[in-house]
C-alpha cells in the first residue's frame, strides 16, 4: 500500500480581523471585545500549526488549502480534514464526491468558563463546530484510528436541487432556503410531492419562503424553526413552509412535511425574484417567475467522520 495523501481545507485568519482590512473604523472599542477575537484568531492559528507538526511527523503525503482557494472538485486523497468549524466542513462537502470521506475538526471550541465571564456584556461563544468529530485533543487520535485501524465514516444523505430541470452543480448537506431577495417581502409558490407513480395536490403558498432539510440539517435552522430532529442515518427531507400567511387550521397541516428517499418535490416559483441559499448565505442561486424547482435526495452521499454524540441522534 503507497502512502496515504490528505488534504487540510483551513478555515482562512482574516475572517477574524475583516474589520481592520476594510480600513472603516472599529465601532465597538470595548477592549474585551477586541481581546476576545485576537483570542479566536491566535487560537485558530494555533490549532492549525499543532495539525500540521503532527502530519510532519507520519509517514503522510498532504497538503494545506484555504477553504476560499478551493475551486475544484477534490480527487486523488484519501481523507480531507477540514479546520474550522461547520462552515469550513460545509464548504468542503461541496466539492467531495461520496468516495472520499471527510473529518472535521473544530479549531476554536466554545469555552463554558468565558461565556460565563463574559456573557453579561456581549455573545462570547465561539465555534459551534456540531459536526465536527475532532478538536486538537483527540486529533491524532482520530488520525490513526482512520488511517491505520480502519474506522469507519458514516454515509450522510444529501439534496440535489434541480432549476428548470438542469441539475445545480453542488450538493447540500444542511439545508436549503427558496425565498425572496428581500426578507420583508412575501414569496408567493407552490408545490407538490411527486411520487414514484403518482403526485400529491399542488399546495399553494404566500408566506416568507420554504426551508428543506436533510437529517444532518434537522439540527440546524430547521430546528430551530419548530422542526424535527432526524435521525443522521435517515435518508428522508423535511420541509417547513415559514410564516405561511392566511392558512386554515386544515391548510396548515399541510405547510410541514417528509420527503421520502423516491420522492421529489416539485415547487413552481410565482414571485419576480428568488434565491435559493444553499447550506447557509454563501452560496446563492437566483430564481425568477414561472421557474420550477425540484427537490430530492438523489444524490451522492457524505461519507463524513462525525461526533459520538450525533451517532445516537434519533427521534423521527
Amino acid at each position: 500500500m503507497g502512502r496515504r495523501r490528505l488534504l487540510l481545507l483551513l478555515k482562512p485568519l482574516d475572517v477574524y480581523s475583516l474589520h481592520q482590512s476594510t480600513g472603516v473604523p472599529r465601532r465597538n472599542t470595548n477592549p474585551k471585545v477586541l481581546q476576545f477575537i485576537d483570542s479566536r484568531c491566535r487560537v485558530h492559528k494555533a490549532a492549525i500549526e499543532f495539525c500540521q507538526d503532527i502530519l510532519r511527523r507520519k509517514s503522510i503525503e498532504w497538503d494545506a488549502v484555504f477553504r476560499s482557494h478551493l475551486s475544484q472538485p477534490i480527487h486523488n486523497v484519501d481523507l480531507v480534514v477540514t479546520i474550522g468549524g461547520d462552515g469550513t466542513l460545509l464548504r468542503a462537502s461541496h466539492f467531495l464526491n461520496d468516495s472520499i470521506p471527510l473529518l472535521g475538526l473544530n479549531s476554536d471550541p466554545t469555552q463554558s468558563q468565558e461565556v460565563e465571564e463574559l456573557g453579561d456584556e456581549f455573545d462570547a461563544t465561539r465555534s459551534t463546530g456540531f459536526l465536527c468529530a475532532a478538536t486538537i485533543k483527540n486529533f491524532e487520535q482520530m488520525l490513526n484510528n482512520i488511517l491505520e485501524n480502519g474506522m469507519t465514516p458514516t454515509e450522510l444523505s444529501r439534496m440535489a436541487i434541480k432549476v428548470n430541470s438542469e441539475l445545480l452543480p453542488l450538493y447540500a448537506l444542511n439545508d436549503v432556503l427558496i425565498s425572496d431577495p428581500n426578507p420583508a417581502a412575501v414569496s408567493r409558490f407552490s408545490f407538490r410531492i411527486r411520487k414514484q407513480e403518482s403526485s400529491q395536490a399542488l399546495v399553494n403558498c404566500r408566506s416568507s419562503g420554504l426551508r428543506v432539510s436533510t437529517a444532518a440539517g434537522s439540527t440546524a435552522a430547521m430546528l430551530s424553526a419548530g422542526g424535527d430532529l432526524m435521525s443522521v442515518s435517515s435518508k428522508d427531507l423535511q420541509y417547513m413552509v415559514r410564516e405561511p400567511i392566511s392558512v386554515t387550521q386544515e391548510h396548515l397541516r399541510l405547510m410541514r412535511g417528509l420527503v421520502k428517499p423516491k420522492e421529489s418535490m416539485d415547487i413552481y416559483w410565482q414571485t419576480n425574484e428568488g434565491l435559493i441559499y444553499i447550506d447557509g448565505a454563501h452560496i446563492v442561486h437566483n430564481v425568477q417567475h414561472g421557474d420550477s424547482i425540484q427537490i430530492s435526495s438523489c444524490a451522492p452521499c457524505l461519507k463524513i467522520f462525525l461526533p459520538h454524540r450525533l451517532l445516537g441522534t434519533s427521534k423521527m
